[in-house]
């Protein structure tokens, strides 16, 4: 079976609720029956990018670019697998969700759109 949904972040530390929603393109792993069995298990909602369109793709797609320019690019050789995985990590979690605005996000960061945003379902 696929293990990157039960590892998966939205997984491994918050509440699922029926909103939730992995997006992810056609490739085979994210196709498979063993895969769509586990997102039904855990009442997420699979949608899928559409066949030739990477637009569809264009949030992650983004990511991915900044991901590469900020902290890829600028180190010529990373000293070994550990090392890159910190720094990958580290610019994940400490800086890319809790320091870097997105105009996308109305100029916040990730994590103050998710506090806004379970703050919001809290006072409901």
């Amino acid at each position: 079976m696929d293990n990157q949904v039960p590892s998966n972040g939205s997984v491994k530390n918050r509440t699922i609720t029926g909103d939730l929603i992995i997006h992810k393109d056609l490739g085979s792993q994210y196709t498979s029956d063993d895969y769509n069995q586990r997102l039904t298990e855990l009442h997420i909602r699979h949608s899928y990018s559409r066949k030739g369109c990477p637009y569809d793709n264009a949030p992650r797609e983004s990511f991915h670019a900044f991901l590469k320019k900020e902290c890829v690019y600028p180190v010529p050789v990373f000293e070994n697998y550990e090392t890159a995985a910190a720094a990958l990590f580290e610019y994940v979690h400490a800086f890319y969700n809790r320091k870097r605005i997105h105009s996308s996000l109305g100029y916040q960061t990730p994590l103050q759109v998710e506090i806004a945003t379970l703050t919001s379902q809290m006072a409901a």
